[in-house]
């Protein structure tokens, strides 16, 4: 039952990540510079001070979403108000160094089920906590190299397998370590980290020096793989190792994966011409300043792909597991420039729950709710998605967007998990016979940029419940409709 990855041991992923990193890195032009900082009231000390601030408040609506059930008010049945405030504060004292805290406090309000995280799906309080610290000691302008030492995001790609979840009200950081190095046309990243476990009145840990404070010893680590020189598209290769110990049971599994993605325009219908344009004033040598040529308009077709391969061990059981995501659209060369998307995803299940094997995809640390619906009914794991959207500007701040999504499970002996830590049902002796049919999801979204700090947000989802729920138990349908506002400073 024992793999050769499951035997690697919690840190040594961690060693081949930086080892990897050090091998790839050459001797070579340093990469783009980042822009100057955007100034601001609450910058001081020539932006060698600089604070930020946000306020996001959302109300939600939702009817169904967790049972499927009309006879049954349950407690997620219900409308509340979740609140997230941030804080933060970056110091500058070199060019090469910047030092960076930000504090967050989460609540959710006015609703009947308990404000315990995890609880009935429940966001839950987590009162003033520390959501980042670290020390980051990077110039790419002058060096090829970063390093980013303490509690931080960690976002890659489409964030389909690691991401900050922003749209829950915690949403996610880590405690890690990140080696990155960039050239001009590539760059790869090393990290070993460890998921901050959100707990209401307590400090937010993770497990990443001492491996004990929330009980899991918890290692995961990873060497990301970016490059834009690859034809007409941003190429990706990464590889992910997870490390937990649970009671009686350890998991030790290794991700493989691929993701494509084409750059914006890059198959416009027609070629675009620029003109380049100068400030018009003569300089010493007699040349003129060139302003940087416009960025190209998102029109034409375009396509993403991304697919991973899984193996190890899960709870002692020998994992082999994959999924695939593929899309493809089309952005009319109009004024509201509409897009009409096709997509296609799916996560292996597990055909037999009683053998030593396991073929569930684990999704590791996503941000699920951008692209699999907005009532966030189900997790890349054990399922099929088919998927068609549409998004157009009405007006020069404000886009409409709409989506449908229809819903299978890939194999019905393994459960519908809605997220990676919770399922919608429990498998019994029907859900073996059931309709693989899980339902399908119509989606409408408004999104207003009132001005650069403020932006609001308005959607509503309505969940067809399918033949899998109808043979499990309840199958009625269900509703989601949220109003939210962010303001950032």
């Amino acid at each position: 039952m024992t793999t050769t990855t499951a035997r690697l041991r919690p840190y040594s992923f961690a060693f081949l990540a930086f080892s990897t990193a050090s091998a790839l890195a050459g001797a070579g032009a340093p990469g783009p510079v980042s822009p100057p900082p955007t100034p601001s009231l609450l910058s001081f000390a020539d932006g060698r001070i600089v604070f930020d601030v946000q306020e996001r408040l959302r109300w939600e609506l939702r009817e169904n979403n967790f049972d499927f059930n009309d006879a049954v008010r349950s407690l997620p049945d219900d409308n509340w108000f979740l609140n997230r405030f941030r804080v933060g504060l970056a110091i500058k004292p070199a060019e090469w160094l910047t030092i960076y805290a930000q504090a967050q406090d989460a609540r959710e309000w006015l609703s009947d089920r308990p404000d315990i995280p995890n609880q009935l799906g429940a966001e839950g309080d987590d009162t003033f906590d520390l959501r980042q610290a670290y020390i980051d000691i990077s110039n790419y302008r002058e060096c090829p190299w970063g390093l980013r030492i303490g509690r931080q995001t960690l976002a890659y790609g489409s964030e389909r397998l690691v991401g900050s979840s922003e749209w829950a009200n915690f949403a996610r950081s880590f405690d890690a370590i990140r080696l990155t190095y960039k050239q001009k046309t590539w760059s790869v990243d090393a990290f070993t980290s460890s998921v901050v476990t959100v707990d209401r009145g307590q400090y937010n840990q993770s497990d990443l020096f001492n491996g004990t404070e929330t009980g899991r010893n918890q290692i995961f680590s990873g060497i990301y793989f970016s490059t834009t020189a690859i034809g007409p598209q941003i190429t990706d290769v990464y590889a992910l190792h997870l490390h937990e110990e649970q009671a009686v049971t350890e998991t030790n599994f290794l991700t493989l994966g691929l993701r494509f993605q084409s750059k914006p325009g890059v198959f416009a219908h027609r070629a675009v011409e620029t003109v380049a344009e100068t400030d018009g004033k003569s300089i010493r040598d007699h040349k003129t300043v060139v302003a940087p040529p416009a960025p190209p308009r998102p029109i034409g077709f375009d396509y993403d792909f991304e697919g991973a391969f899984q193996t190890g061990e899960v709870r002692d059981l020998d994992l082999t597991a994959f999924a695939i995501h593929a899309g493809i659209g089309y952005t009319f060369d109009h004024p509201a420039l509409p897009r009409i998307g096709l997509e296609y995803n799916f996560a292996s299940g597990d055909h037999d729950g009683f053998d030593t094997d396991s073929e569930t995809f684990q999704n590791l640390f996503p941000s699920n709710h951008p692209p699999y619906g907005q009532m966030d009914v189900i997790a890349w794991q054990n399922m099929h998605d088919l998927a068609v959207t549409l998004n157009f500007n009405v007006a020069k701040r404000v886009n409409l967007r709409a989506e449908y999504h229809a819903f299978w499970l890939a194999d019905t002996d393994d459960f519908w998990y809605r997220s990676p830590t919770s399922v919608v049902r429990p498998l019994t002796a029907a859900s073996h016979n059931a309709s693989n049919y899980a339902g399908s999801e119509i989606d409408f979204v408004a999104l207003w940029k009132v001005r650069k700090e403020l932006t609001v947000e308005a959607g509503y989802a309505h969940f067809f419940a399918g033949d899998y729920l109808n043979d499990t138990g309840p199958g009625d349908d269900a509703d989601f409709a949220y109003v939210q506002a962010v303001f950032t400073f």
